[in-house]
């Protein structure tokens, strides 16, 4: 190691030692340091984490790389200081804090001292906090800054990644997750107050202080009652023989589910026992991720055969996405991908909407969103029905941002969606929402079933009606980052210098856009 870089990384060592508070990172970090472990310290110390418009997401352990508890404290005081810039009346009204159940024993990293020691901080600035006193979806962090007019919000969760993993999610005032350039301000403001404050580790001053509120009751009431202005078909879901399982894959869901269930006046869906409730270890599954399909969902298709349900509705472990599959008439299972789910949800809103809304003025007010990794199958219903469609870059933070924009020009915005099986089902909460996505889902394959028809049946029938949208995705993980330039250097010089690829295998390639270098051969100047 080069001698300046040893000296960094000795004088990252010994601030940490100095600074940090929590026994189990520091006993590592000094066992560490005394055996002179450069490589294992280069892990800890060796990039500060970067936050960005995604807030921050990493491991927990110990070190500048690594979520942990002095890295949540760096992170909320210089957070708290640019939100100090921002706004005059930050005093009056305060931010949201809620939290997953993740859990990292080695390190004693977990979410819900993450988001007190998050508390504590604004707290100390005598600045109101909402800490929701239990775990919590994450679109509930969004909804609270909307509906009680708060500066912002942070969820303490890594959704769906590896369990080792933890991260730090902000929203702005308006509901929406952050973007540029408040991204940059924040990162700006944390590396002018890496020192901790004073009381900074000592999140017992909140108990009991005057500016710590809990917003679980309101917040649940109110949130359901919101929920129930999109149920459609109140008599049929009374009436239903279709039943449903579902699985939160050892997260957050279950009792939000089985409480929206109940606010459309369904009989609540048969829960998958062994993942039922929280569990930061994820004992049951590979990766904590319906995206993943089958493999996530064997347990699911279990109890379904088992109780003669239909459908599998599962959430990811924050409920902020959802997975739907259904059982097909040859006794098979068919996971919906993200875009397909998304044909589905877009077609039973505009198609419910259009029932109250008869009037076609109503209907140039009217806008969905995706993004542009997503199918553009909403685009071609758009075109046939009249109503708007746009197309953001990759990311909620873009498409709830803009829905925002939209919403305070008086719009109409109906739904949003991102393959990734992320859906904005209620443009009360400017994020994806799986709760929100789930009961609505039921109520869809509960109204077809009164048609005779299935999910996929009526997939198919918006096919024929507004053109075939298929997709194939799938991906292979790369940790090297030499090989990940080379590999896309590759296609961006694939026919000798600057040339994309013509063909793949038999097919021509219709277009090219390239969103890392601006390149797009579709527009008239080649720019994305």
């Amino acid at each position: 190691m080069a001698a300046p870089e040893g000296d960094r990384l000795a004088r990252e060592t010994a601030q940490w030692l100095q600074w940090d508070k929590n026994p189990l990172t520091l006993e590592s970090v000094k066992q560490l340091t005394a055996e002179g472990n450069k490589e294992e310290l280069q892990k800890c110390f060796g990039a500060r984490m970067e936050f960005g418009t995604a807030g921050l997401r990493a491991a927990m352990g110990a070190g500048i790389s690594h979520m942990n508890s002095l890295t949540i404290i760096q992170t909320t005081q210089g957070f708290c200081r640019y939100l100090e810039k921002q706004f005059s009346d930050l005093k009056q009204r305060g931010v949201v804090i809620s939290f997953d159940a993740r859990a990292h024993p080695p390190s004693g990293g977990n979410s819900r001292r993450f988001a007190r020691l998050a508390a504590t901080t604004f707290i100390s600035q005598g600045i109101p906090v909402y800490l929701f006193s239990n775990i919590t979806p994450t679109p509930f962090v969004p909804y609270t800054v909307a509906h009680l007019k708060l500066c912002a919000g942070i969820m303490i969760t890594a959704s769906h990644n590896p369990k080792q993993d933890n991260g730090y999610k902000v929203y702005w005032e308006n509901g929406a997750q952050i973007i540029s350039p408040h991204d940059k301000g924040i990162s700006q403001a944390i590396e002018e107050n890496l020192e901790p404050w004073p009381q900074a580790w000592d999140d017992s001053l909140i108990d009991g202080s005057p500016l710590l509120h809990d917003p679980s009751s309101p917040i649940n009431k109110d949130y359901f009652e919101d929920l129930k202005k999109y149920c459609f078909h109140r008599s049929v879901n009374k009436e239903t023989k279709v039943k449903f399982v579902h699985t939160s894959v050892h997260g957050v869901g279950h009792d939000f589910v089985q409480s929206a269930f109940k606010a459309f006046d369904f009989v609540p869906p048969e829960a998958v026992p062994e993942q039922k409730d929280p569990d930061p270890e994820f004992p049951t599954v590979k990766y904590p991720n319906p995206e993943e399909g089958k493999g996530v969902l064997t347990l699911s298709f279990a109890l379904a055969d088992k109780t003669k349900a239909k459908v599998v509705l599962a959430n990811d472990p924050d409920a902020d996405r959802l997975a739907v599959a259904e059982k097909q008439d040859s006794g098979e299972w068919r996971v919906f991908s993200g875009n397909e789910l998304g044909a589905l949800l877009g077609w039973w809103l505009f198609t419910s909407w259009k029932g109250k809304n008869q009037s076609h003025s109503a209907l140039k007010d009217t806008y969905m969103l995706s993004s542009t990794v997503s199918s553009k199958i909403l685009q071609a219903i758009a075109l046939k029905e009249g109503f708007h469609f746009e197309e953001t870059l990759t990311g909620f933070k873009w498409m709830g941002n803009r829905a925002k924009q939209l919403i305070d020009q008086g719009k109409n915005v109906l739904f949003a969606f991102e393959e990734a099986i992320g859906y904005m089902c209620c443009p009360f909460v400017l994020d994806k929402d799986g709760v929100s996505a789930a009961v609505i889902s039921a109520e869809l394959a509960s109204f077809l079933a009164t048609k005779n028809l299935s999910l996929s049946q009526q997939l198919k029938a918006i096919y024929v009606e507004y053109g075939y949208h298929i997709t194939k995705a799938s991906y292979f993980i790369c940790h090297d980052q030499v090989t990940i330039k080379k590999l896309f250097e590759n296609l961006r010089n694939y026919d000798g210098k600057n040339n994309y690829p013509k063909a793949c295998g038999r097919f021509e390639i219709s277009g090219i856009r390239d969103l890392t270098t601006g390149y797009d051969d579709s527009q008239p100047d080649k720019k994305a």
